[in-house]
């Protein structure tokens, strides 16, 4: 046991130490965990037996499930509002359509028997949102016309739908009595209703509850995550599309120590995404690679080249989307994790029981990394898409992820040279008191507020983690507010409240002084009533 553990360990700090170079040099992050696997592998320089896809199936799934919830839990309803209709279009009839197109594809050039064909076209239906976000991140790929957020809501919502058709053609492959129609209604149905329902629950009790110990409400998110995808399971529903809209339910609200939450869920993301692609590259067997290459290529370049392209020009039509745009997002469709756990689901079910399926979606994902990954930036440039001005689409509306301001608390102690003070004789520079806190009592830092002993300053500056419950309210300067052009010390009615942080229009965060004028789309971070 104690040479496993340590072996995890090893694979872990690997695979983290490797990351931080892979976005330097620009290397999708995937494409190094799936090598070290394959070098732990079998036929690898370790030479680690394992090709027990059952167990492989089980440990996936769990990884693929908080993937999901994270890809809900990051998704800003706000950010995403003016392209949410062309992302909804492209993560359900775009995954139906390249599935299809890709199914009959394999099935007239790679003479594949038609169900088998559209089984491997539903498998690599979906877009990896963990390679795509990375990319877009790492590479601050700012993309015109919102593309960005189409290609974020797009891969964080569309595995739900493969998943549908996987199973939908496992039925029918099985030659069962099931009413597919009827299953296709009970996955939609249930999934939709108890997603939103463990969500709704989850919301309620994270501003509800009172934990007597910090980190239980992480705990109690971690059990709602695992009963909202098993009890829909269970049901007969569709568990990632249950997790993925509690995810969104959630993330969407605002509740105390939702920051906590954020970070430990960015991990638990991140830590998932190693184990499936290290399992992936551990599952293979490179020798075997060999003998179906061919057809892998075939599938790539039918998926990528043909089947992508045509859903991407022929959905998008009705939204007067640019040439330039359409063919960016039928580039950006790359194929990751959610493609590879569900042929590891493929290949132990009764139904199909050879390994081809994984071992050329294994190439797939390989080459779609591989190529789309690192050639995406270049894309982006030659057809003129990028734009410095707009900004990425934020994954949460919390200011802790904009670098240039973060929150830190100060407390007073007796001998502190600001006790006794008055805020305007304090000599800050470059942070801005945003909160004192003094017991109980929440006060707004005005110029003649004397500090004393005990108090808890919390300020605009670096790398705030504390328990202090404040909320920032988000107010956005819109055409015709009387605020604008103003200075921030002739607002009206600012007794109780103040503006903590102000974002511009173009994306960057200024610090608020008395002589601070408005601007018009500036949003307001506002403390106190």
């Amino acid at each position: 046991m104690e040479t496993s553990l340590i072996l995890c360990a090893v694979v872990i700090i690997t695979c983290i130490l490797t990351n931080k170079l892979t976005n330097r040099i620009g290397v999708p992050a995937v494409l190094v965990f799936m090598a070290i696997g394959m070098v732990f592998g079998s036929e690898g320089i370790f030479k680690i037996p394992f090709d027990n896809f059952g167990i492989a199936e089980k440990i996936c799934s769990t990884a693929l499930v908080f993937i999901m919830f994270y890809g809900g839990f990051g998704t800003s309803l706000k950010a995403a509002k003016p392209v949410l209709k062309q992302s909804i279009c492209m993560s359900t009839l775009g995954v139906v359509l390249t599935s299809v197109l890709t199914g009959v594809f394999c099935h007239y050039v790679l003479h594949m028997s038609l169900k088998e064909g559209m089984l491997l076209g539903a498998v690599v239906g979906s877009t990896d949102a963990a390679s795509v976000f990375s990319i877009l991140r790492s590479k601050q790929l700012n993309l015109k016309d919102g593309t960005a957020s189409i290609l974020e809501v797009e891969s964080g919502s569309n595995d739900p739908v493969a998943y549908m058709m996987t199973m939908i053609i496992l039925s029918w492959m099985s030659l069962s009595n099931q009413n597919i129609v009827w299953m296709l209604i009970k996955q939609i149905g249930v999934g939709f209703l108890f997603g939103i329902g463990v969500g709704v629950l989850a919301v309620w009790s994270l501003k509800h509850i009172e934990f007597e110990i910090e980190g239980m409400d992480t705990i109690l998110m971690i059990a709602l995550v695992l009963l909202a995808y098993a009890g829909s399971v269970l049901l007969g529903g569709n568990g990632y599309l249950s997790v993925y809209l509690q995810g969104i339910i959630i993330g969407n609200q605002k509740f105390d120590h939702k920051v906590a939450l954020i970070h430990f869920f960015d991990g638990i993301n991140h830590l998932a995404q190693i184990l499936i692609f290290f399992l992936l590259g551990l599952l293979v067997f490179p020798s075997q690679l060999l003998g179906i290459a061919g057809s892998a290529i075939l599938v790539f370049i039918g998926l990528t080249f043909i089947a992508r392209p045509i859903a991407t020009f022929l959905l998008l039509l009705p939204f007067r989307a640019s040439f330039k745009q359409k063919t960016l997002i039928a580039f950006s469709g790359l194929r990751g994790a959610a493609s590879i756990v569900f042929a590891i689901m493929v290949t132990v079910s009764p139904v199909y029981t050879k390994s081809d399926v994984f071992n050329i979606v294994f190439c797939v994902a390989l080459i779609s990394v591989t190529f789309q990954g690192l050639l995406l930036p270049v894309v982006a440039e030659r057809l003129d898409m990028v734009d410095d001005g707009q900004n990425v689409m934020k994954t949460f509306s919390d200011y802790q992820e904009e670098q240039q301001i973060q929150l830190i608390q100060m407390k007073m102690e007796k001998d502190h040279k600001y006790v006794g003070k008055k805020i305007s004789e304090l000599r800050i520079k470059n942070m801005l008191i945003v909160l004192i806190k003094r017991g109980d009592e929440d006060i707004i830092p005005r110029a003649e507020v004397k500090i004393k002993e005990g108090d808890i300053l919390v300020l605009s500056a670096q790398s705030y983690e504390g328990d202090i419950d404040m909320v920032l309210r988000e107010e956005t300067v819109e055409e015709g507010d009387g605020r604008i052009g103003c200075q921030i010390k002739d607002l009206p009615k600012m007794e109780e409240r103040m503006i903590a942080l102000i974002r511009r229009e173009d994306g960057s965060t200024v610090i608020p002084k008395g002589e601070t004028v408005i601007q018009k789309g500036d949003v307001l971070a506002i403390s106190g009533n």
